[in-house]
């Protein structure tokens, strides 16, 4: 009985734990530039139907737009309206709370064995501040967590029914985060795929799977690729992923597509963890399964190739991770420190909400750039590509924006030529006609402006500046 109570009480620690650190992440909640344009097609969307042509665009007005997250942007809008200027810590609180409880409640057991190693783990969730923002990542990382725990479950127990559900997280995938639909049938095959070796070495294992797990799993991929397709853009859905992979021009020019680079010290906070994680492992008296590795494996090649993959390592792992730490029994004032520290927690975060409200209306542009581009009323802009989304939120017709997708098949590199003065560069400003130009003085189109006579600088606020084409 005191067994019993004293688990209790750390595992109400724990959740307290886990929610005070969820609170804690929210200090690096940003809008970003994205998120305007996000919050402006929910807007749209709400009030006049989904969207499946661009309306932001005067260069693209009308084209198919593969809305891919139109979902996400209703529920954005949505709770925009209900919860008013707190809407993103809302919606980012949410996410994240419910992200760290799938893996807590999944692996219980695992958690209260080695209350220690769950601190450290449970803060390690920090890798994920990265993707605090008001975009539908937050909502893929939380369908990700529920992909792996049914996967597992059914490994684990052939009986288990949860699998079952993965059908419909294809469905509400393919609406939200269009663009990551495809995980849920992707890792149904990992798993019959690995599932069908069997071996025993000294350091690692594999258990064949039984006919009863492999029939699942088949049923269920097959299942979820049709599902894929329930989408307001049918088929297209279920191709658009890897289109978007073999995407040249996205992939080398947007900083979520790049590689991990250990050049850059931030980056090492990734690899860090990924060391931590195979420490954990191989160090372990326990032996390491082969689809724990496996998916380890595949996870950290999809975190060098691109750095929007951090999270997934983090979250895959963290149905994997606990197997391999041995149990511990609970110190004495374990519960306290996490309470104690917990609390410290909050009040960091009612100190930071200050900079929180800067951070949420900070972006690119200020009140009177945007006063000063609506006076001048420009019918063909040329803006920077960070700009695209503050000007859509503001009602201005953009010639690009964050919905590089969109635009990579019609005039994303001539935008790349003209703003670093590539190749043909003039030829291409006089191909598009801009009336105004909206720059960064930071690239070199605006030292091009600066030095010819067709242009007149109308505009100036730090390093945004706006210019008129001369009309002779």
């Amino acid at each position: 009985m005191k067994k019993m109570n004293e688990n209790k009480k750390t595992f109400i620690a724990l959740t307290i734990y886990v929610i005070c650190m969820s609170l804690f992440l929210l200090v690096t909640m940003r809008s970003e530039s994205d998120y305007y344009w996000h919050i402006k097609a929910g807007e749209y969307m709400f009030n006049h139907g989904i969207l499946k042509k661009d309306v932001f665009s005067w260069y693209l007005y009308g084209k198919y737009w593969m809305s891919h997250e139109w979902l996400f942007e209703i529920i954005l809008y949505s709770f925009k309206l209900v919860f008013g200027s707190a809407h993103l810590l809302v919606y980012g609180f949410v996410c994240m709370c419910s992200l760290q409880f799938i893996m807590f409640l999944a692996n219980k057991e695992g958690y209260l064995k080695n209350v220690n190693f769950s601190m450290i783990w449970i803060t390690l969730s920090m890798i994920l501040i990265v993707f605090m923002q008001g975009r539908p990542h937050l909502i893929s990382f939380n369908l990700l967590a529920l992909t792996i725990w049914f996967l597992y479950d059914t490994y684990r127990n052939e009986d288990s029914k949860l699998i079952y559900f993965l059908p419909l997280i294809s469905i509400i995938w393919a609406n939200v985060h269009g663009g990551s639909s495809n995980l849920t049938y992707i890792f149904c095959f990992i798993f019959l795929i690995v599932g069908l070796f069997n071996f025993n070495r000294p350091k690692i294992y594999m258990n064949r799977l039984s006919k009863k797990q492999m029939l699942k799993y088949s049923i269920v991929a097959i299942v979820c690729m049709l599902c894929v397709n329930i989408n307001i853009h049918g088929f297209k859905m279920f191709v658009y992923p890897y289109q978007n992979m073999m995407n040249k021009v996205m992939i080398s020019n947007i900083a979520e597509w790049l590689p991990t680079n250990l050049n850059y010290p931030g980056h090492w906070v990734y690899v860090l963890v990924v060391v931590f994680i195979f420490f954990v492992m191989i160090f372990s008296k326990k032996k390491i399964s082969f689809i724990d590795l496996a998916l380890f494996g595949i996870s950290i090649v999809l975190g060098f190739k691109n750095i929007r993959f951090w999270g997934y390592t983090y979250i895959i792992m963290s149905f994997v991770i606990f197997n391999y730490v041995g149990k511990r029994k609970l110190d004495i004032g374990t519960n306290t420190i996490l309470i104690i520290v917990s609390v410290m927690l909050v009040a960091f975060f009612c100190l930071s909400t200050n900079n929180i409200h800067k951070q949420l209306n900070s972006g690119y542009l200020v009140k009177k750039d945007i006063e000063a581009i609506k006076k001048v009323k420009p019918k063909r802009l040329f803006n920077m590509y960070n700009y695209g989304g503050e000007l859509i939120y503001n009602d201005i017709p953009v010639f690009i924006d964050g919905r590089a997708d969109l635009y990579s098949n019609y005039n994303y590199l001539d935008y790349l030529s003209i703003s670093d003065l590539r190749v043909n560069y003039i030829d291409l400003i006089e191909k598009y006609d801009f009336d105004y130009l909206l720059v960064s003085n930071q690239y070199s189109i605006d030292t091009y402006l600066k030095n010819n006579s067709d242009y007149e600088q109308i505009y100036e606020n730090k390093e945004i500046i706006l210019y008129k084409k001369i009309v002779n």
